[in-house]
């Protein structure tokens, strides 16, 4: 195979794309997505990847910078949080324009609100992933995370986007692995989640074992009880999460309510009315599980392990449906079956806007839709949360 041979060019910066780089046209016509860059500023930037018609790369200087650029809190920001280098108040305005954009690819006129958030703006994340680094100068283990752009690593002494319970416990356990002068290469990376009181769990993923069993955590979301594994699907930044369940629960009434792509049950449980029939559905076996374990005690709630597409059955014209997809967005089928049996409201929550838009698009046909809601649940990365309300 042919080593791919880096190149370094020079760029002016249009605007952000939905990924999260910023995008240039350079002299031979092909476009640039670059990390790191900021829109209006001139750059110069190394390739990773080289297409015909395009090319990726992050950013090596600044020739002429943003007003909107900041100082990065953390050496390894490109590697988790590839936003730190904007102003808060400029990383809302763009998120809301990303989604505002998104909607009119689609030829949508639907307003996109204010990105919301609880303002905190780092260590929010109640879930972290470590790599391990073996670092043959000290003879020591570090934390670690993947260098973007390559299959390198970059060892770390600081990290500032996740809850700091994770970071002091993960600095525990790798200071227990030199202390018994294990090997790096033996773990494939380290796992750890914390819960709204800061209870930590997780373990070391060891390559070429099953994965460890987690001591399980527990959260509260307006007022419920929910149990949850390290591993397992729950939200990472809870408190921007109850925004959305309070803001869900708001377009509620008795209807019968379906909750499609449900993991554990968390926004169906959190916002359905006391006695109010609730359908949980959910592909994933171990998160339906602990979907029936959440449920347990509440009447007239059903949990049922299958796909979201193949339950099509449960759509009735008096239903709510609730859709929180994975970033593919909805499968076609269940699409057709709306439009088909069109329920009385449908609740879409993404975190992909690209693809709510795409699906949006397809129950315009039937639906109107007043406004768009973005939500910062990750702050200083370039991902979005957006909700939007259908109604016939």
């Amino acid at each position: 195979m042919k080593k791919f041979k880096k190149e370094a060019l020079s760029a002016h910066v249009d605007r952000f794309v939905p990924g999260g780089q910023g995008i240039a046209t350079l002299e031979n016509g092909k476009k640039a997505f670059v990390w790191g860059a900021l829109p209006e500023e001139d750059i110069k930037f190394e390739t990773t990847k080289s297409k015909s018609s395009y090319c990726e790369g992050i950013i090596t200087k600044i020739l002429k910078a943003s007003p909107e650029r900041i100082a990065p809190k953390d050496p390894c920001f490109l590697s988790t949080s590839p936003w730190q280098i904007l102003n808060y108040d400029f990383e809302l305005k763009s998120k809301q324009e990303l989604v505002a954009e998104c909607f009119r690819q689609q030829h949508l006129d639907i307003k996109v609100l204010p990105t919301a958030t609880d303002g905190q703006e780092y260590f929010y994340r109640n879930k972290m992933e470590y790599a391990l680094y073996f670092n043959h100068d000290d003879e020591l283990i570090h934390l670690a995370f993947h260098k973007r752009g390559s299959h390198g690593k970059i060892p770390i002494s600081q990290s500032s986007i996740e809850r700091p319970e994770l970071f002091a416990r993960a600095q525990e356990i790798i200071n227990e692995l030199n202390a018994k002068h294990e090997e790096a290469r033996k773990y494939q990376s380290l796992l750890l989640r914390c819960n709204q009181k800061g209870e930590v769990s997780g373990d070391l993923f060891e390559n070429g074992k099953p994965h460890p069993i987690m001591q399980n955590l527990s959260d509260e979301l307006l007022g419920r009880k929910y149990s949850y594994s390290p591993n397992g699907f729950f939200q990472i930044n809870l408190p921007v999460y109850e925004m959305v369940l309070k803001e869900i629960a708001k377009t509620m009434d008795d209807s019968p309510l379906l909750d499609l792509y449900a993991g554990v049950g968390s926004i169906g449980l959190s916002v359905a009315k006391e006695g109010q029939k609730l359908t949980l559905v959910e592909v994933n076996g171990a998160a339906v599980e602990e979907m029936k374990n959440n449920a347990a005690g509440r009447p007239n709630t059903e949990c049922i392990l299958a796909k979201s597409e193949d339950v099509t059955e449960y759509i009735t014209p008096d239903c709510i449906v609730i859709l929180d997809p994975p970033r593919a967005g909805c499968d076609k089928k269940l699409i057709d079956k709306l439009l088909e049996v069109q329920p009385k409201k449908i609740i879409y929550l993404s975190c992909n806007p690209i693809t709510q838009a795409r699906d949006v698009a397809m129950l315009a046909a039937v639906y109107n839709c007043s406004a768009a809601q973005p939500y910062n649940f990750f702050p200083h990365t370039p991902h979005i949360e957006n909700l939007i309300a259908l109604e016939k």
